[in-house]
């Protein structure tokens, strides 16, 4: 009898310890890919700021702020995939703090967006007062009016928050893992939260699909330039593409929320890893490829640093 126990006994702690292999394998390759593409952008972000031509035009400026909030996004996303893997709760203080930051720069990325199709529909439809219109300082002030909208929101979020009566709560420790699903306490804030998103996204798809229509439209005039247009319009275009990217990554949670309670652990994880690298690592590690490789200064300098140098400027 003690010898079928201690046979089965080894068959549940070899099962548990294959359950533990299948749920952490696919977590190291991840964490891999993220810590490189954390490197290239923080990279890029070196280069944006190593120059002056870089510190003093308008586009690479609203480029740095869009890969700094992607790659704080990027940074946080890792941290708490990697606290739900391991399982590791916190408290709702810890958790609402991280929650916040990155709540911030997820509303960074579209609004950037807005500014930057903004800023290639001046200098196409009125190239001769794109100088006038399209300054540092009101750069300055766009990024901003930018981070204080994204601000706000989270200030918003605060309020509901404390409106919850987490007195009632046997302890601070949450049950689940941290993430934006178990902070939305009452349905206010669950409300509000869809709400702003919505009317986000789609205020700032109007104004990246109304500039890229202006920019089609200019392109056709006789007195526009015919090769600055197209290259605008192509990049209004990818504007539009890594909205899109952004708008997957607030889905994120609610489906992650939703495959948690239908499925059990080990089916979860491998949808959780699924998820995770398509619509949070995916669109935050697109950016520098999308924008920086397309640049031919930004390009050339990125290949020097990524080459140690073997590459000459």
């Amino acid at each position: 009898m003690s010898y079928v126990t201690q046979s089965q006994t080894n068959i549940t702690v070899g099962l548990q310890y294959r359950g533990i292999l299948e749920v952490l394998s696919p977590s190291v390759p991840i964490t891999g890919s993220c810590c490189v593409f954390l490197f290239i952008n923080g990279l890029m972000l070196h280069i944006l700021r190593s120059k002056p031509v870089f510190r003093e035009t308008a586009c690479y400026i609203l480029l740095y702020n869009l890969l700094f909030a992607d790659t704080v996004q990027m940074l946080l996303s890792q941290l708490l995939y990697l606290l739900s893997v391991c399982r590791i709760t916190l408290t709702y203080p810890v958790c609402g703090f991280l929650i916040m930051i990155a709540t911030v720069t997820t509303g960074i990325s579209p609004l950037t967006l807005v500014v930057m199709s903004l800023e290639r529909y001046v200098a196409v439809c009125y190239p001769l007062r794109h100088a006038a219109i399209i300054t540092i300082r009101n750069t300055a002030l766009a990024i901003i009016i930018v981070w204080a909208i994204s601000s706000l929101n989270v200030f918003i979020r605060v309020i509901l928050l404390l409106t919850f009566p987490f007195e009632d709560l046997e302890s601070l420790q949450m049950k689940d893992t941290c993430s934006p699903t178990p902070l939305l306490l009452n349905p206010i804030s669950d409300h509000y939260d869809k709400a702003y998103t919505c009317v986000l996204f789609v205020s700032a798809a109007v104004a990246v699909t109304c500039s890229y229509i202006g920019v089609t439209i200019a392109a056709r005039s006789a007195s526009t330039d015919k090769a600055s247009a197209h290259k605008a319009r192509n990049t209004l275009l990818l504007h539009l593409i890594q909205l899109g990217l952004s708008l997957s990554s607030t889905i994120h949670g609610p489906l992650a929320a939703v495959s948690s309670k239908v499925l059990d652990r080990i089916t979860y994880l491998r949808i959780l890893n699924i998820l995770y690298v398509f619509m949070m690592l995916l669109p935050r590690c697109l950016s520098p490829l999308i924008y920086g490789i397309r640049d031919q200064t930004i390009r050339t300098m990125l290949m020097y640093h990524l080459c140690c140098r073997a590459i000459k400027q």
